[in-house]
Order: C-alpha cells, then sequence, then structure tokens
C-alpha cells in the first residue's frame, strides 16, 4: 500500500460509501431491492427495475465471469503509461450485477469470455481499496 498513489482514485458519495467501507474492509457488497429483489450497481437512490427507494446493501459472493474485455494500447492518463498495454474487464457477479474492473494474475492470452474469477482487493492508499478480479481456482472438493 502506497500514499503516493498516481493514479485517478473513486469519488465516493453518500450514496456509494458502503461500497467503499466494505471494499476497505475485503468485503463487497452491492445494493439490491427489497420491493423487486434485484440487485444493481451502481448504487443509487432507487431502484432501476421497479423504481422501489427501499434498497439494502448485501454481500455478494465475489465470483463472476467475464462478459466483455478490453486491452488498452494506448496512454490515456500519464499515471497508467507504464502499464500499457493492460486489461479492463467487465466481471458479470453470480448475483448477475456487471462491473468494469481489473483483471489481475492473468496473461492476456489466456482471457476468455466466460471465465470464472474471483474477487481479491487491491489496498493502494490508506483510505482506498480497489475490488479487482482474478482466474478463479476451484477447491478440489468444490463441484460447480
Amino acid at each position: 500500500m502506497s500514499d503516493k498513489y498516481q493514479k485517478p482514485l473513486p469519488y465516493i458519495s453518500e450514496v456509494s460509501r458502503p461500497y467503499w467501507d466494505a471494499a476497505k474492509r475485503h468485503g463487497l457488497v452491492i445494493q439490491r431491492c427489497q420491493g423487486c429483489g434485484h440487485y444493481h450497481y451502481p448504487a443509487g437512490d432507487t431502484c432501476p427495475r421497479c423504481l422501489s427507494d427501499r434498497l439494502v446493501w448485501v454481500k455478494v459472493s465475489g465470483w463472476g465471469t467475464i462478459y466483455s474485455w478490453i486491452v488498452f494500447h494506448q496512454v490515456y492518463h500519464q499515471a497508467f503509461a507504464s502499464e500499457v498495454p493492460y486489461v479492463v474487464v467487465v466481471v458479470e457477479l453470480e448475483e448477475g450485477v456487471r462491473l468494469v474492473t481489473n483483471l489481475v494474475d492473468c496473461k492476456t492470452e489466456d482471457i476468455e469470455i466466460g471465465m470464472p474469477v474471483e474477487v481479491v482487493f487491491d489496498d493502494v492508499t490508506e483510505e482506498i481499496t480497489l475490488p479487482k478480479f482474478r482466474p478463479r481456482v476451484y477447491p478440489a472438493n468444490t463441484v460447480r
């Protein structure tokens, strides 16, 4: 962890604070509507499906699959210059929510749509922990 982190950091609003607080504790939470049961991200004041304001934060599995991905070959922000090329993925969690994030511990040539992944946490500053994903390795006794 470094307080000299140079990359852009997320803006933490009062609505999104529970997400970032959970990430700091190495947990992944998503809003769920108590009216219709819909999980959704990013956080909001109302459910995008039924418009209910009865939203709660729930812990989610942290397991998902690669829905889409792209390799960035151009430097769009100087803080990323040393990492080009780098991969950005869209992960679809088991709960149905899609997150735009980074894939770590994986060679670009090994990435596949549908690849099982799991959340890991990168403590980039004292205040901010970023959820990222890596290829999932099933324990020997797990049936999926």
